[in-house]
């Protein structure tokens, strides 16, 4: 018998036929039907080939998954520059039904995000708001607008109590360039915040902002996560374990932190932050060492996601050849996922880093990151190749996976959007 609402005799708007149903969340695991109805998901079950439908899609060999969501975006598209791309481009037209951007607003630029971000989206538009008066203003390019001055602690408190619908998280950066010019004021006053307001802290480490990694001005990136995790608490957020910058998860002598363990233990979250950062070689060793990520953000932004632009357009941002994350190709969330599972982490596994994970990290698992009866229909459909394929790193390592997951389309709240975003990267056989 299949799961169904107690109005499920009337018709269907769209009914995904015969699809891989994954959801972590709601226990499913096998190929059934998911009928669509207003919006919400009417119906799940092995056949419902019985019920009228105005839209049949056959799904048959497919990865039907709750509406991905990536947990590490930047959207804040024209205010901060070259840096944030097009919503929707990261969002729906890549398969993606809810991205979060990691930064871009602030308490004094929010009200502009909401109104010409986040509410005209197809995509839902989440935030994690900057600890920094600028935000991701022109990309972070601009260091000195990043210091202990450029923090106002109750100005971003009182933004994010009055936005929970919107912020979900606080943003800061722990990195040798911060540390080297201002030590450890401005983690500490970013936890207050996120503190106060009970969001969770969301912490970048990994160089930003191109100091050297070591010595400067005293400062030695390797002691930098064991300084910040104390000012941490439960349900906090330790971002790019596998960056290739120093001031990770892996020291200099290619050890894991001793207390990022400890950390875990306690409650605090990790999420891989791809993009440039990531490092399969570190990757995994820190596996290997037991550090798996709860979520994985995708980190796509304009300095490292190849966006396709009319022939002579100007460059935005005379300075950019000094930011530390150049080298441009096109990417995904699902490319991301590809990643994990090519370092042997499971489907099940990866798909719950995509969906039940981040809604809870979110606060938001009675809405999102899963498929169940009742629920808005936010559905990714992907393709489950298999073969050869060359996956490549920043650091310029080359893995070689037998299966890449490309995105097919996505229902959000039933609406169907392909998946046409110019930036989804092409298959590459090894």
């Amino acid at each position: 018998m299949p799961l169904t609402d107690e109005h499920s005799a009337g018709p269907y708007d769209t009914v995904l036929r015969g699809g891989h149903v994954i959801s972590p969340a709601s226990g499913l695991d096998a190929v059934l039907d998911v009928g669509i109805r207003g919006g919400r998901i009417a119906a799940i079950g092995a056949d419902l080939a019985g019920v009228a439908a105005t839209e049949v899609a056959d799904v048959r060999g497919t990865l039907v998954l709750p509406g991905l969501i990536d947990t590490h975006a930047h959207v804040f598209e024209h205010v901060s520059g070259r840096f944030g791309l097009n919503p929707d481009v990261v969002g729906v037209r890549s398969g993606v039904t809810t991205v979060v951007d990691q930064g871009g607003p602030s308490c004094m630029t929010l009200p502009g995000f909401r109104h010409f971000i986040a509410e005209p989206a197809q995509t839902r538009v989440l935030a994690f708001l900057s600890a920094y008066l600028v935000g991701g203003l022109e990309g972070h390019l601009y260091d000195q607008l990043y210091s202990p001055t450029g923090v106002n602690v109750q100005a971003t408190v009182a933004s994010a109590a009055a936005n929970l619908d919107l912020v979900r998280g606080i943003k800061a950066h722990a990195e040798i360039g911060g540390f080297a010019r201002w030590g450890i004021e401005v983690i500490e006053l970013a936890a207050d915040i996120a503190h106060q307001v009970g969001l969770p802290l969301y912490v970048h480490f990994g160089q930003l902002w191109g100091l050297p990694a070591s010595g400067a001005n005293g400062e030695d990136a390797d002691t930098i996560v064991e300084r910040v995790i104390p000012l941490l608490r439960e349900g906090d957020v330790l971002a790019h374990p596998f960056t290739r910058h120093p001031g990770g998860f892996v020291n200099r002598d290619g050890e894991v932190h001793s207390v990022i363990r400890a950390a875990l233990d306690r409650g605090l979250k990790v999420d891989v932050g791809h993009g440039s950062h990531f490092s399969y070689r570190l990757a995994a060793k820190a596996l290997r060492a037991g550090i798996v990520p709860h979520t994985l953000g995708a980190d796509m932004h304009g300095y490292n996601t190849e966006v396709p632009a009319p022939a002579g357009t100007p460059v935005e941002h005379p300075d950019e050849e000094n930011h530390p994350f150049l080298g441009q190709a096109r990417f995904s969330l699902t490319q991301a996922m590809s990643s994990m599972l090519a370092l042997g982490l499971s489907l099940h596994q990866v798909v719950e880093m995509v969906t039940a994970n981040p809604a809870a990290m979110l606060g938001m698992s009675d809405q999102l990151g899963s498929l169940a009866v009742g629920r808005g229909a936010d559905i990714t459909v992907l393709r489950d190749e298999r073969g050869s394929f060359r996956l490549q790193d920043n650091d310029g390592t080359v893995v070689t996976t037998d299966r890449l997951l490309q995105p097919m389309f996505c229902l959000r709240d039933g609406v169907r959007v392909d998946a046409d975003s110019p930036i989804l990267p092409q298959a590459v056989p090894a």
